[in-house]
């Protein structure tokens, strides 16, 4: 039985993951379409204490359908933030599969879609270390859900949407580990207990 929570844990999770997003995602221009939902306050967080794969569907299927049916003026997009859950990122790889399959099953796909980040985030053909690799990192297991038509207009504002991958790419080089380092994105609150890897993992599906 998990020993109960300390009052400031969420709140902890929270200002890790703001930080997060302003020194990084913002403050790095990884995403050009970021600042307007952070400065709006469209951005809705959920952190959630779950871990067992059942409990965090039915979590997000909640997320999706709330998502979906609120104005986007008052919630744009939201983030699903699990600190205990999914530890070993090829586990959360797979998790995004069933991820997927509910999307279609709410028959939301066309609707939201999602997006992921994770501490240990690696893309295919990567090695661990590659600097790269923090493009998609974050202190914390996330589920990133966000509107199509609100992707869609931002990739019409924005001439050179195909170009954030490679420009992303060039930024993290450039910056190296150090800077990387140097914006203080990290976890403050413990890891979850190691987790034993899933039995039922898919193979041959880094980075998704």
């Amino acid at each position: 039985m998990r020993a109960p929570e300390p009052e400031d844990y969420g709140a902890s999770v929270l200002r890790d993951m703001q930080h997060w997003l302003e020194a990084a995602v913002i403050g790095l221009q990884l995403c050009p379409f970021a600042k307007a939902v952070h400065v709006r306050g469209q951005i809705h967080y959920r952190v959630s204490r779950a871990t067992e794969p059942q409990q965090l569907l039915h979590l997000l299927e909640l997320e999706m359908r709330a998502l979906a049916d609120m104005d986007a003026q008052l919630r744009d997009t939201t983030l699903l933030i699990l600190p205990d859950a999914l530890p070993r990122f090829l586990d959360f790889n797979d998790f995004l599969g069933r991820a997927e399959d509910l999307l279609e099953a709410l028959e939301l796909d066309g609707v939201l879609q999602i997006a992921s980040f994770h501490p240990q985030f690696q893309f295919a053909g990567t090695a661990a270390d590659d600097i790269t690799n923090a493009t998609n990192r974050a202190p914390y297991p996330t589920l990133h859900l966000l509107r199509e038509a609100s992707v869609d207009k931002a990739v019409a504002a924005f001439p050179q949407a195909d170009t954030i991958f490679e420009a992303n790419m060039k930024t993290l080089q450039r910056i190296g580990q150090a800077g990387w380092d140097a914006l203080g994105v990290r976890r403050s609150v413990p890891p979850p207990p190691a987790a034993a890897p899933s039995a039922a993992r898919r193979r041959g599906r880094i980075g998704r």
